[in-house]
């Protein structure tokens, strides 16, 4: 029978988010994950056949995690502007829940050698942003936004802002405030209902002759 492996990728790709968080992506090395969980480097090869691998797992990971509550978050068989607080506060929820992964978050997939992931990661990469582009539209769509000016509204509502309020104290390493996901969720809102009127309501019927 054959002896069960004692490090699994789930483990290794732990210890690089901590790495990454801690010196990004640049520490983020295959000898650094083993040394960080005390395996030997053939362990993390033979779960990862290289670096470019290694990162784009890292990222790709981190990003898809993320992602999952998101899209439940964008739910508008609800309500779209429900969904749309819900997906604001969801942004620095998670952020709060998972410190070290959201540290990965404000970097992006170049400072993980995108360049050099092999395609499938590319292409894994590609369909999860395909995926959260048509998320976003079918909400906008939802609140009647149309005009590029509204839908640039939604998401700098649902993705710019939530993510620059959790970049200015992780950077700083300061913890979130308390109340961080109501000042997501109050700017959103003030946001989604500055969309114009015509976006948002049916036209009137016209004028009895």
């Amino acid at each position: 029978m054959a002896r069960p492996a004692r490090f699994d990728a789930d483990q290794l790709l732990d210890a690089a988010v901590r790495l990454a968080a801690a010196t990004g992506p640049g520490g983020v090395t295959m000898s650094a994950v083993a040394n960080d969980v005390g395996a030997p480097s053939g362990s993390v090869y033979h779960r990862f056949p290289g670096r470019p691998v290694l990162l784009a797992e890292v990222w790709l990971r981190t990003v898809e995690r993320f992602q999952e509550g998101y899209f439940k978050a964008l739910d508008t068989d609800v309500d779209a502007r429900q969904a749309g607080r819900a997906a604001a506060r969801h942004v620095v929820s998670w952020s709060r829940a998972h410190p070290e992964e959201a540290a990965v978050l404000l970097y992006g997939a170049g400072d993980f050698g995108r360049a050099h992931w092999p395609k499938e990661h590319v292409h894994r990469a590609e369909h999860g942003n395909q995926r959260v582009r048509t998320a976003l539209a079918a909400l906008a769509e939802a609140l009647g936004a149309k005009a590029r000016q509204d839908t640039e509204c939604v998401e700098l509502a649902l993705i710019d802002l939530p993510l620059s309020l959790v970049r200015r104290h992780l950077r700083t390493g300061e913890p979130l405030p308390a109340h961080a996901e109501d000042l997501a969720e109050e700017c959103a809102t003030a946001l989604l209902n500055s969309l114009p009127t015509n976006s948002t309501s049916p036209p009137p019927p016209p004028a009895a002759p």
